[in-house]
């Protein structure tokens, strides 16, 4: 399935910031010198060159102002009125309580914390810590807070904890995950919350765009890293593995971005340069030939997951009520029940048909070849969920096409909510 914001000007602003700890010492070395080569000058000349270096100094602390090196001073009022005008309508009230907006990449970082999976590895024996990752602090409620990170972070796990900046644990609770979108809520006591991390939006980025990536790479003892880039890409269409057969059944779509994100990022933030979340690191491309190629999770496509998550523990999709295999990877002893014309391009082989669904209802059978839905023509498993899930609801009438024995056959059901 989580780099650029004000936290990228933060990132800029610190860069700076340690490139002038080498000029100021170069001033100072210089200084020195001048001094010693005119030792023997005129109190004059000792005062002229005072008031040069006055001036000096204080042009370069303009500079700095100026070129937003040194911080410039903004009230939090101000701070948050520019983040409410520029957050949609539907995050605007997210952090409430005693929670305050992050608005720049120290304030985020805060917001951005660690997720450990801990796990029995037998009922004899105590949770262990089996993989961290990164989680963002998105709301706090009825001094509750709730954190967002990918679901393959906390995936298996018997035990979920948090950590905080200062390195405090604490223990969170599951409210729901989803596979499909890489996506996990989690909740926590809020006592120890104080800032909330500022959702943006994922739907006006450009390519070029800068982004900084916050999260804890390798675990937590490199908690908190900032990595910087730029957006290289929107709206990447990616195959992903959501059951561990190493077959791709969905494929979700992403921010491309050349920003490191290595392990342990996962769940953490991408966000721009107003110090907005406008995604969630997710994934990376993992092969020695490539370098800068990582994924994040559009936080508008995120955001209604989440809140599903959050009040349902569940996502709700529509459903047939069979399970499905590709021609190619039916079973060699059962091939003869698959009886279809040569000039057939493919389908979907129904190997399971649950009892009291819909397709039962309809009269599909086990070994039934689904090729269409709607006209769609359905060839594997990808193309059958990417249709279901983002072009029908729940309660949708559908028209199946299929080959019972060679034979082309239709039929109508609706679509039922998943248990």
């Amino acid at each position: 399935m989580e780099n650029n914001e004000n936290k990228y000007g933060d990132t800029q602003n610190r860069s700076e910031e340690n490139n002038s700890i080498p000029l100021e010492e170069s001033i100072h070395s210089n200084s020195t010198k001048i001094k010693k080569n005119y030792k023997s000058k005129s109190g004059l000349h000792i005062l002229l060159a005072g008031i040069v270096g006055g001036v000096i100094s204080a042009s370069i602390i303009v500079l700095l102002m100026t070129a937003n090196i040194l911080p410039l001073q903004h009230s939090s009022n101000t701070s948050a009125s520019t983040q409410e005008n520029t957050t949609p309508d539907m995050v605007r009230t997210l952090a409430s309580d005693n929670a305050e907006l992050a608005s720049n990449i120290a304030e985020v970082s805060e917001a951005v914390v660690g997720v450990i999976n801990l796990q029995q590895q037998s009922v004899w024996t105590q949770s262990e810590e089996q993989g961290s990752g990164s989680g963002i602090i998105y709301k706090k409620e009825n001094n509750k807070a709730y954190v967002v990170t990918n679901q393959h972070v906390v995936d298996g796990a018997k035990e979920v904890e948090i950590a905080l900046n200062n390195d405090e644990r604490i223990q969170a609770t599951v409210l729901g995950t989803d596979p499909l979108t890489d996506l996990a809520v989690l909740e926590v006591d809020g006592d120890k919350i104080n800032t909330v991390a500022t959702m943006g939006s994922s739907e006006d980025l450009l390519v070029g765009e800068t982004v900084a990536a916050i999260g804890n790479p390798l675990g937590l003892d490199f908690a908190n890293t900032v990595t910087k880039g730029i957006i290289s890409g929107l709206n990447r269409s990616i195959s992903v593995d959501t059951n561990g057969d190493r077959q791709p059944d969905w494929i979700t779509e992403v921010i491309q971005t050349d920003a490191a994100i290595n392990p342990g990022n996962s769940g953490g933030a991408l966000v721009n340069s107003k110090g907005e979340v406008i995604g969630i690191n997710s994934m990376k491309v993992a092969q020695q030939e490539v370098e800068g190629i990582g994924f994040a999770i559009p936080v508008n496509a995120a955001l209604p997951i989440m809140e599903q998550l959050e009040t349902n523990g569940e996502i709700e999709r529509p459903l047939i009520g069979i399970s499905t295999a590709p021609i190619n990877q039916v079973p060699p002893q059962y091939r003869n029940e698959i009886n279809l014309p040569d000039d057939l391009a493919g389908g979907m082989v129904v190997a399971e048909v649950q009892a009291g669904s819909a397709a039962e209802k309809a009269g599909l059978q086990q070994f039934d070849v689904i090729t269409k839905i709607n006209d769609n023509e359905i060839t594997s498993i990808l193309e059958l969920r990417k249709f279901l899930y983002s072009e029908t609801n729940i309660g949708d009438d559908i028209q199946l096409e299929f080959y019972r024995n060679g034979e082309p056959e239709k039929v109508s059901l609706e679509l039922q909510k998943q248990d």
